[in-house]
């Protein structure tokens, strides 16, 4: 299967390279053709528009940083819906708005070719070693037809209905995220205020019921100093606004998650639209006259797990 990939930044990039590293025939594109070079030295194919990629490829991956990014390469002059056709797949794996998603599948789905949202998650450090989770949805007989890049791509593939499910699910488990991330920053300055060891804090939460994925690898940032995260705040902003929507239009009030996105608004204010998510600490670093730091913490995260063939995940009453 010929594949191509629109989107090579943090995320995309490296779910790419998983591709390459892997053997697929892959062609790709990114707005920075920079960002290509390392992938066509490799022996990828460079496309000149979207239109131009989606007509070499059977399948179209696209990872880019926001809705309205995925709509101007899916519709623009030389969008990729203009050289989709029959038996041809897109494959949004952006982090995006479900009705957006179903809309511009329904555009897809005109052509002939078959539409899927679906979005990662894990952290850029799993994208790397295609060890991350995906979420799928779309109907069962795309899903089953793509299951093996899929399962290239990520560890555990779970497939999650019609279209659009994937992408109500991924703004979800990010907005979990960033709730543990801010209440674990609250933590370790509480800890630190009251002449804890930070190392030890770290280690008493990741033995207890306050363990979380996200305290084994964000905390670790924080702690170094670097909170180089690879996800900055205007993306949090972005996914957490994206489940905040979603709730309003379903009419649920929520309470916890406005307040989220006012810290990130703070953060994004106080230190750049392009600073790293887990800097988010420095707020209160600042406000407390301390810094959350110990040593032995890495500057960034690396996934030591082998590189292994991912596999669906069937839910409890599911048969497949």
């Amino acid at each position: 299967m010929k594949v191509g990939f629109i989107g090579l930044g943090n995320v995309g990039g490296k779910l790419a390279g998983s591709l390459l590293r892997n053997g697929y025939d892959l062609t790709v594109r990114d707005l920075d053709r920079q960002l290509a070079q390392s992938f066509l030295d490799k022996g990828a194919h460079w496309a000149d528009s979207p239109k131009e990629l989606a007509e070499k490829v059977d399948l179209v991956i696209t990872c880019l940083p926001s809705p309205a990014a995925c709509a101007l390469v899916m519709e623009g002059e030389d969008g990729l819906v203009h050289g989709l056709t029959e038996g041809k797949i897109w494959l949004e794996m952006s982090t995006t708005d479900d009705a957006e998603v179903k809309r511009l599948g329904a555009l897809v789905e005109s052509t002939g070719a078959l539409a899927m949202d679906c979005p990662v998650s894990g952290g850029c450090h799993r994208a790397a070693t295609g060890n991350i989770s995906i979420f799928a949805g779309g109907a069962r007989s795309a899903f089953e037809r793509v299951l093996p890049v899929l399962s290239t791509l990520g560890r555990r593939v779970l497939h999650t209905g019609e279209i659009g499910s994937a992408s109500v699910l991924k703004v979800m488990t990010n907005y979990l995220a960033t709730t543990n991330l801010c209440s674990l920053a609250e933590a370790l300055i509480v800890c630190k205020k009251a002449g804890l060891d930070l190392g030890t804090t770290y280690e008493a939460i990741r033995i207890s019921s306050g363990n979380s994925f996200v305290h084994e690898t964000e905390s670790q940032l924080m702690l170094n100093g670097s909170r180089n995260v690879n996800f900055t705040m205007d993306l949090v902003i972005k996914d957490v606004g994206l489940f905040d929507s979603l709730a309003q239009q379903l009419g649920v009030q929520l309470e916890i998650s406005p307040l989220v996105l006012d810290i990130f608004k703070d953060g994004q204010a106080r230190y750049g639209a392009r600073e790293w998510s887990t800097n988010i600490v420095k707020r209160l670093e600042e406000a407390c006259d301390v810094e959350v730091r110990a040593p032995g913490f890495p500057a960034e995260l690396v996934d030591y797990e082998p590189e292994e063939a991912g596999a669906e995940v069937v839910p409890p009453g599911r048969t497949a």
